[in-house]
């Protein structure tokens, strides 16, 4: 294991119900990261996405890719929410959606590094279960210091 929840906590500003990696399990500075999101009938947004058909929302998936993204950027660069950094989802170029995503699915959440210039980084993502890829995309992070 790389990182365990409570440090992904220190590495991300989300919290529940908003918090969409749960575990780390590879980790390449500067290069690549491989995160886990353990996908439950509890999660909140089940309730309406769809009772009787239960598929994680898309954006969601997206999500969880970018806060992939997140930890990886703030590791490489030894910064912190808590020192005032935040990392926004500025972009999101050529999304697949390949196969749903649906309660007992672990999600396998990989980004690569595109490029990485002033704080803008590019990351080339897929999500992918059991093996099988639930989505794609070109995702765009910007590294900006909060007041």
């Amino acid at each position: 294991m790389v990182m365990d929840i409570n440090e992904i906590r220190e590495y991300l500003p989300h919290r529940y119900p908003f918090l969409l990696v749960d575990r780390v399990v590879e980790l390449e500075l500067g290069e690549s990261i491989v995160a886990r999101k353990n996908v439950s009938i509890n999660e909140p947004f089940f309730n309406g996405h769809f009772p009787h058909h239960p598929i994680m929302p898309g954006v969601l998936i997206v999500e969880a890719m970018a806060q992939a993204c997140g930890i990886l950027g703030f590791k490489t660069v030894n910064k912190l929410p808590a020192d005032g950094y935040v990392y926004y989802l500025v972009g999101s170029d050529n999304v697949r959606f390949k196969r749903p995503v649906m309660p007992g699915d672990q999600l396998r959440l990989e980004a690569r590094v595109i490029r990485a210039r002033r704080g803008i980084w590019k990351f080339q993502c897929s999500a992918t279960v059991d093996g099988e890829v639930a989505c794609e995309a070109e995702i765009t992070c910007a590294e900006r210091k909060v007041a």
